[in-house]
């Protein structure tokens, strides 16, 4: 999908949840700064939105995406204009098992979150942030009833490419983790196919697949390394959710506490020597 033409394995870093908390916005800026990091997916509903958008302009060069919320969250877009993405209480649904069982019956509407989905990369746009590709929170483009609409408003916004959130099997197998999310990851990779056709139709870019996916949560630097040193060629995306566990981050809602320290410093300690010592070539979604 990546027409550079170079036999080392191509890696786009990206750290999700961009915005969540000022802890991770400066793992961000420092990751990018020491060579760690060159890309970045920012939450339009994020509780740290403006430091955000601030500390993406002193990185010049990082890329910077949109991280679309579709559960645990608020909406960006009116209400009344997205009724079947939210709970009677005018929250985006906290349970990722219920958002899935919900799509999956046709009880979310593609259409609302096409525009939901438009309403938040549009915010970021309005900020200023020139928006390099989309991927969404938990993943949930891996559903052909989310890719569908998410494609669609990325191409009304003029963003060019979307994570492709597919693990492959080498990435899977390098990683050591919760055994009942390697399943999880196997069985959802049964959409690929169909992701790939809405892709080209789309004419929008992507990746070769996005590593590490198994590992979230477990992304330390023995399990890095092993991703580091037999990585194929392609071009890749390591999902990454580095970040400070502080008490700021005591008050958000998340699975992803300790993890986020250790994550941090496996990939300052990692991906600048592997680039340094040309095993592989970084870029951004700019770039594909």
């Amino acid at each position: 999908m990546s027409n550079l033409p170079s036999q080392l394995p191509r890696l786009i870093v990206n750290a999700d949840d961009f915005a969540l908390t000022s802890g991770v916005n400066r793992s961000v800026s420092e990751l990018f700064h020491q060579g760690c990091l060159t890309s970045t997916t920012l939450m339009a509903g994020g509780n740290t939105f403006q430091d955000a958008v601030l500390t993406a302009s002193h990185c010049p060069g990082l890329g910077v995406g949109c991280h679309v919320v579709l559960v645990d969250g608020n909406p960006s877009a009116p209400p009344d204009n997205v009724p079947s993405l939210l709970t009677p209480q005018g929250t985006l649904r906290s349970s990722l098992a219920n958002f899935v069982f919900d799509l999956q019956r046709g009880r979310i509407h593609e259409d609302h979150i096409e525009i939901e989905a438009e309403a938040q990369i549009r915010r970021l746009q309005q900020a200023g942030i020139n928006v390099s590709h989309v991927d969404t929170h938990k993943h949930t483009h891996l559903f052909p009833r989310v890719a569908r609409p998410l494609m669609r408003a990325a191409k009304r916004c003029g963003v060019a490419a979307i994570r492709n959130p597919f693990e492959p099997s080498w990435s899977a197998r390098l990683t050591r983790g919760a055994m009942i999310r390697k399943l999880e990851v196997a069985a959802l990779r049964n959409f690929s196919s169909t992701f790939r056709k809405l892709l080209r139709a789309s004419g929008l870019r992507s990746t070769d697949g996005s590593i590490g996916v198994s590992a979230t949560g477990n992304l330390d630097a023995a399990n890095l390394q092993r991703l580091l040193r037999d990585m194929p060629s392609g071009t890749w995306e390591l999902v990454c959710h580095p970040g400070y566990n502080d008490t700021e981050l005591n008050q958000i809602r998340t699975r992803l506490r300790d993890t986020r320290d250790v994550e941090r410093k496996a990939l300052s300690n990692l991906i600048a020597e592997a680039a340094s010592s040309n095993r592989i070539q970084l870029l951004t979604f700019h770039d594909i």
